[in-house]
C-alpha cells in the first residue's frame, strides 16, 4: 500500500476545508461564551425585573378590585359620604342663594366642535346671571377664530353672559390659556370655575349635580364627572380606547375617590374650588398634563377630590391613529415627567399623611404611569419573545400566563359588552405600550420631546358616515400617502416577533408561537396603517 511521507503536501482543499473548520468552531466558541457569560445572565435578570414588575401590576390591579367590591357591596355613593342637597330657588334671596360659576373652554382650530360645546355650555340649567361662560380662543386659523366669535355673539343676543378671549401667543398652550383665563377682573366674582374641552358636552343638569357637594362640603377641591364617549363604535380601535378609559373611570377614580381622596384630574368635566385652585399655586406649563400637576399640588395641600360615576359627560374619542398615538405620547410622557419633577416635594410635605404619599408616589405614579407602560411592552414583546431564541432561560408559567390572565379579567370590568374582543384589545395594548414606554422614558430623563403639545384631533361631524360612505361600523381603511401610513417602528417590532414565533416552530419548546404571531400581525397591522379612520378629501 503506497504512503504518504511526511514530505508530501496537503492538498489545497484541504488545507482550507481545515482552516475553514478551526474559524467555525473559533466563532462558536467565542458566541457561546458570550451567550454564557453576557445574554444569558441580562436577560435572567430582565425576566426577573419583569416578573417583579408584574407582581407589582397584580397586587395594584387586585386591590382596586377589593375596595371596589367593597364600595359596591356596602353602596357607598358619593351622597353617603359626603353632605349633599339639591338646589332650591329662594323667593326672598332670588338667584343669590346660587353661587357664581365661571365655565372655561380651552379652543384651538376646533373648526368640527366648536358649536357643540359653546352650545352645551350656555344650556347648562343655572341663573343666567350667576354664571359666566369664557371661551378661550388660541385658534391660528383666522377663519375658525371668526366661526367662534360669532358663534359667541349669537349666544350673547340671547342674553347668555359669555365672553369671547384671544391671545397674542400660545405660551403655556392649555394650561396658559386657563391661567390667562383667570385673571379676567370678572373672574373674582366667582366661586367655582368648570372646564370643558372643545368636544364635551355636559347636560343641562351637570351643576346642578356637581355644585352643591363643593358647597356643603368645603375641603373638596374637585368634583370630576365621568366620559361618555359618543363614537366609541365609531371604529375598532375607538372600542379598545373605551375598554382602557372604561377601566380608568370605573375602577382608578373611583378607588382613588373612596379611599385616600385622591385622583389624577382629568383635565376637563371638573368643578373646582377658586380657592383651593389658587392656593394650590395655579395652572403650571411645565409638563403636557397641567391638570394632574394641580391635581398632585392641591391634594399636598390637604385638600380632597370626589369622583362622581353617575355624571357622564359627552365626548369624542380620537379615531385617527395619528391623533391616538399624539394623545398617548402626552399622556405617558407628562405624569412620568411630573414624577421626576415632583417626587421630592411629596416625600418632603408635611401636610398629608405617610400612607397618601406612599400611595401617590408608588401607587398613583410609579405603578400606574411607569411600570405598567415599560413591563407591557418590554416583557411581552422584548423579553418572552428573546427567550425562546436563548432556550437557556426559562419564563414560569405563572409569570407569562396566569398573571396577565387575571390582569386582563380585571381589565375588563369596565365594559362588558367588550369582553369579546379581550384578545385583540391586549395585542392592540402591547403595540400601544411601545409608544407609552417611549414616552414614558422621555418624561423621566427629560429628553428632547418631553413638551411635546400637539392638540387631538377631533372630527366632529366630519367623521360621520354619509350615505354614500361604504365603511362598516368597526373597520375603515386608510387612505394616507405611504410616508404616512407606515410606521417603522411596528413593523421592526412585528418582523423581530415573527422570526421569534418561526423559530419557536422548529426549535422552540415552550409554544409561544401562537402568542407570536398573532402579537406579530397586530403590529402589522398597525404598522401599514389599518387601524383608525380617516376623513375622506
Amino acid at each position: 500500500m503506497e504512503t504518504l511521507s511526511l514530505e508530501t503536501p496537503l492538498p489545497v482543499t484541504a488545507l482550507q476545508g481545515t482552516a475553514a473548520d478551526t474559524s467555525f468552531q473559533v466563532i462558536r466558541l467565542i458566541c457561546e461564551a458570550i451567550k454564557s457569560v453576557i445574554v444569558v445572565p441580562l436577560l435572567r435578570g430582565a425576566v426577573y425585573i419583569c416578573l417583579t414588575m408584574s407582581l407589582m401590576l397584580l397586587i395594584e390591579r387586585v386591590y382596586m378590585g377589593i375596595v371596589i367590591g367593597l364600595v359596591k357591596l356596602f353602596k357607598r355613593k358619593p351622597e353617603k359620604r359626603y353632605k349633599w342637597e339639591p338646589m332650591e330657588d329662594d323667593l326672598e334671596l332670588g338667584n343669590s342663594v346660587y353661587p357664581m360659576v365661571l365655565v372655561q373652554i380651552p379652543m384651538y382650530n376646533e373648526k368640527e366642535v366648536y358649536q357643540l360645546s359653546i352650545g352645551a355650555a350656555c344650556d347648562l340649567s343655572w341663573p343666567s346671571d350667576r354664571i359666566i361662560i369664557q371661551v378661550l380662543d388660541d385658534s391660528t386659523d383666522p377663519t375658525v377664530k371668526g366661526l367662534v366669535e360669532k358663534e359667541c355673539e349669537r349666544w350673547a343676543s340671547k342674553g347668555i353672559t359669555i365672553k369671547y378671549e384671544i391671545r397674542d401667543n400660545r405660551n403655556g398652550y392649555k394650561a396658559g390659556a386657563l391661567k390667562e383665563g383667570l385673571k379676567r377682573s370678572y373672574v373674582k366674582l366667582c366661586d367655582y370655575v368648570v372646564i370643558f374641552d372643545a368636544d364635551f358636552q355636559p347636560e343641562p343638569d351637570f351643576l346642578r349635580r356637581t355644585v352643591p357637594f363643593l358647597i356643603h362640603n368645603p375641603k373638596i377641591a374637585l368634583v370630576q364627572a365621568r366620559w361618555k364617549f359618543v363614537n366609541a363604535n365609531e371604529c375598532l380601535m375607538t372600542r379598545m380606547q373605551e375598554m382602557s378609559l372604561d377601566y380608568h373611570f370605573t375602577v382608578e377614580q373611583e378607588v382613588g375617590s373612596s379611599t385616600y381622596a385622591f385622583f389624577g384630574f382629568n383635565g376637563t368635566a371638573g368643578v373646582w374650588r377658586i380657592a383651593a385652585l389658587n392656593e394650590a399655586g395655579g395652572w403650571k406649563d411645565r409638563t403636557t398634563v397641567e391638570d394632574m400637576d394641580l391635581a398632585v399640588r392641591a391634594s399636598l395641600k390637604g385638600w380632597k377630590f370626589l369622583y362622581l360615576g353617575n355624571i357622564q359627560v359627552k365626548n369624542e374619542l380620537p379615531s385617527t391613529l395619528k391623533a391616538f398615538r399624539y394623545q398617548q405620547h402626552r399622556w405617558s410622557c407628562g405624569p412620568a415627567n411630573l414624577f421626576r419633577k415632583m417626587v421630592v416635594e411629596i416625600i418632603t410635605n408635611n401636610r398629608v399623611t405617610t400612607w397618601k404619599k406612599v400611595h401617590v408616589i408608588y401607587s398613583f405614579f410609579f405603578v400606574r404611569k411607569v411600570v405598567a407602560h415599560i413591563n407591557t411592552f418590554i416583557f411581552y414583546c422584548l423579553v418572552l419573545p428573546a427567550t425562546v431564541l436563548v432556550q437557556d432561560v426559562e419564563v414560569p408559567k405563572w409569570g407569562y400566563v396566569y398573571i396577565p390572565a387575571i390582569i386582563t379579567l380585571l381589565n375588563s370590568v369596565g365594559t362588558p359588552r367588550s369582553f369579546h374582543l379581550l384578545v385583540y384589545w391586549i395585542l392592540f395594548e402591547n403595540v400601544m405600550a411601545m409608544h407609552r414606554t417611549k414616552g414614558t422614558i422621555i418624561g423621566l430623563l427629560e429628553a428632547s420631546r418631553v413638551n411635546e403639545w400637539i392638540v387631538t384631533e377631533k372630527l366632529g361631524d366630519a367623521s360621520k358616515p354619509k350615505s354614500t360612505d361604504l365603511r362598516t361600523p368597526l373597520i375603515a381603511t386608510p387612505r394616507l400617502r405611504i410616508g404616512e401610513r407606515v410606521l417603522m417602528w411596528e413593523l421592526g417590532v412585528g418582523m423581530y416577533l415573527l422570526l421569534c414565533g418561526v423559530y419557536d416552530i422548529f426549535f422552540g419548546k415552550n409554544q409561544f408561537y401562537i402568542f407570536l404571531f398573532l402579537q406579530a400581525i397586530t403590529f402589522f397591522i398597525v404598522g401599514f396603517g389599518y387601524v383608525g379612520t380617516y376623513v375622506p378629501s
